[in-house]
Order: structure tokens, then sequence, then C-alpha cells
């Protein structure tokens, strides 16, 4: 009986020796590369009890690493600088039929990504391997999309946004960002976390596994557990804020520490402001 794709990745990714297996594994790679291009295999997949993590998706992104050998990128005109990456990691191959819009000036896709039609990059922005799209979403300048970071339709990840990549260990949720989201500029979200659909990210708001996040309307704080990410609640206002020190010297000191807070739920009057959105489309 013939191997499914994730049984054969898991395999060639398990192997300590990849000598005699190097066509069937790279045949397999360029496989799995295929279908994260077109969005038919996701390193995160929803489902009506949730999202479950791909945890092959992960070892072929990382067979891709282990197989791939140090090549120049593309052509390099006399004088510029050049690139050098693993070969089997070229850049993403984009054509106008793909629907996707990428304003000159810099950004960069790389192969085993997928983009939706009506996604819009901005110049500079960087979308790494095994990271999901989907339809309308804004990628502005200077935004990082991780690896194997799944972003949902219509969000808008402003400029500077940081979404951080989560490749090991392989079992990891990876970020998640679904659809409707409007995250501000400079934000972080690390390590994992999930971000409920319609949910507003204030600018300058860092989320990571290791944050609370205070919850004003609900009186209470989300955490993150052993077993799973720290979750933002659908439609969430989440803004910038801070807790008092209460230990050692820190009362004394005045001292207070960096937390998210969720301020209110969106409404109507927060739906007003931001349809500025539809008109960046």
């Amino acid at each position: 009986m013939s191997q499914t794709l994730p049984e054969s990745l898991h395999e060639f990714f398990h192997a300590t020796d990849l000598t005699a297996m190097r066509q069937a594994a790279l045949a397999a790679f360029a496989e799995l590369k295929r279908g994260l291009n077109d969005g038919s295999i996701r390193a995160a997949q929803p489902g009506p009890q949730g999202w479950t993590t791909q945890a092959w998706v992960k070892e072929g992104i990382l067979l891709g690493f282990r197989l791939g050998v140090l090549a120049a990128v593309g052509d390099v005109a006399p004088g510029a600088q050049p690139f050098f990456d693993k070969d089997t990691f070229p850049l993403r191959p984009l054509q106008l039929s793909d629907a996707v819009r990428v304003v000159p000036g810099g950004s960069s896709l790389r192969d085993g990504c997928f983009l939706a039609a009506g996604v819009i990059c901005m110049p500079p922005s960087y979308v790494n391997v095994g990271a999901y799209v989907d339809e309308g979403t804004l990628i502005d300048s200077h935004v990082l999309v991780g690896s194997c970071a799944q972003i949902g339709r219509r969000v808008h990840l402003s400029a500077g946004v940081q979404v951080g990549g989560v490749l090991e260990p392989v079992n990891a949720a990876p970020v998640i960002i679904e659809d409707d989201v409007l995250v501000g500029g400079n934000c972080g979200i690390y390590e994992g976390t999930r971000v409920g659909r319609g949910a507003v990210i204030a600018a300058g708001t860092v989320l990571t596994r290791g944050t609370p996040v205070y919850d004003l309307v609900h009186e209470i704080v989300h955490r993150a557990s052993s077993e799973t990410p720290l979750c933002i609640p659908p439609h969430a206002v989440v803004v910038p804020g801070a807790r008092a020190v209460s230990r050692g010297r820190g009362p004394e000191w005045g001292l207070s520490l960096y937390t998210p807070v969720i301020v209110k739920y969106r409404d109507d009057k927060t739906a007003r402001s931001v349809e500025l959105e539809d008109w960046l489309r």
C-alpha cells in the first residue's frame, strides 16, 4: 500500500540518513509546496471544534530546509546585493491571474505560502513559508507574516506588525488571526496566540503566550495554558495597558508591568470607525 503524503513526509523527517531516499524526499516536499501554494494544505486547519495543528506540514517544511543546498536566488543586476538561500525555498511564483496585488518596493514572498485573491502586499513586507493569507487581507508596509501563520479574510495588518512564526516544536499551534480582525501599527502577535474573529488590536499591543490579558468587560483574565494558546475572544477591543508591581520594591518605586487590556467589545460604533478599511482594498 502506497503511503500518503503526511506519512511520507513524517518518515523522511525522522530518517537519520536521506542519501538513498533524497529524490523521493524532494518529490514529496515539492508536492507539499504545491499544496501550500494553492491553499489545499495548511499548517493549521479550522473545523467545527476549532483549529487543529497539522504537525506533518511543519515536519515537511523543516525537511525542506534539511534537503536544500545554498544557492543564488533570482537574477541580480550588476553591483546589486546578491541573495543566497536554500534552493528548496525560492521566491513564491505568482501570476496576474492569481489576483494578488504586490505593490512595487521590495516585498518578498517565500515559496510555500498561500495568498488568496484580493490580498494586497504593501512594500516592504515579508510572507514566510507555510503562511496562509485569505481573501481581501491587507499586508501593510514593514509587516512580517511568520512561518505557518494563519491569517483570515479581510484582515488588516497595519504598518510594522510582526506576526510570529512557529515551526518548532512541530505540534505547537501557529499564530492564528481570524476573519475581519484589525491589527494596529507596530503590534506583535507571537507564540501561537489566537485572535478571534472581528477583534481590534490597538496600535502597540504585544500578545505572547506568557502575557495575561485583563478583560475589564467580563472581569476575567485570559491566559495561555500548557496545552492551549492565548486566545483573544471574538470582537474584543484590546489596548496596551499596565498593572502595578506589588512585590519587592515595586510599590516603593512606583513600578508597573505592561499588559494588554480588553476595554470593550466591538459594536456598531467600533465597526463604523474601521469602515475606512473597505476604501483601501
